[in-house]
């Protein structure tokens, strides 16, 4: 019988907008439950009030331009903050915690997207969670356009998604690339099948990644 302490407690769900992370986060977090573990769902930038606050704020369309080094230490800013009062303490009491992005969304926006130092954005997660990586990624892969239309069905658009074709295809293969580089860490799902199959396939990963 597999240890479930050799199972990934710190699993992060990545991709476009309208790649469907939040029904893939519910397929996770149903697989954990079915086999008795305790639960943590959060998101980023957010998972605290302080964090949420600088998530609107991230978010919000202005007129002032912002710089791409502003947003990305905000972003590191947030994640400290949720790494420290969410994160943290939940893996240490023994929860699995999964999170809608994390520092992975920061190399594909904020380095393949924006064109910042993938050097930098190493120096500051070593700052904001230094020991808390995930050990378990789900990149949710759709082309832009599709991911678009989804996104734009759901709520007016955000700063991020004003954002270019041209931008969005950056980030994707932003993410293809992490995915080439740490294919036993991040696993590509197709999130244009039906549910069910992004369930299968996610269910498939799981228990690749655990042994059974």
């Amino acid at each position: 019988m597999t240890d479930p302490h050799s199972r990934p407690r710190f699993v992060t769900l990545e991709g476009l907008e309208g790649a469907g992370k939040s029904t893939a986060m519910a397929f996770v977090r149903e697989w954990f439950e079915a086999r008795g573990e305790t639960v943590l769902c959060t998101r980023e930038p957010g998972g605290t009030p302080l964090a949420e606050e600088l998530r609107t704020v991230l978010k919000a369309v202005r007129e002032e331009p912002v710089a791409a080094s502003t947003e990305l230490l905000l972003m590191f800013a947030a994640r400290a903050q949720h790494v420290e009062r969410v994160i943290r303490p939940a893996l240490v009491e023994g929860r699995v915690v999964i999170c809608d992005r994390f520092t992975d969304s920061t190399r594909a926006y904020q380095g393949a997207g924006r064109g910042l130092s993938m050097v930098t954005i190493d120096q500051l997660a070593a700052v904001a969670h230094s020991g808390c990586d995930p050990e378990l990624t789900f990149w949710l892969d759709v082309p832009v356009t599709l991911g678009l239309e989804r996104a734009a069905n759901r709520e007016a658009a955000d700063r991020f998604e004003q954002e270019t074709l041209t931008f969005f295809e950056r980030v994707r293969g932003g993410f293809e690339s992490l995915s080439e580089r740490e294919p036993a860490r991040v696993r590509r799902v197709d999130a244009t099948c039906s549910l069910n199959d992004v369930r299968a396939q996610i269910e498939t990963e799981l228990e690749a990644a655990h042994g059974g």
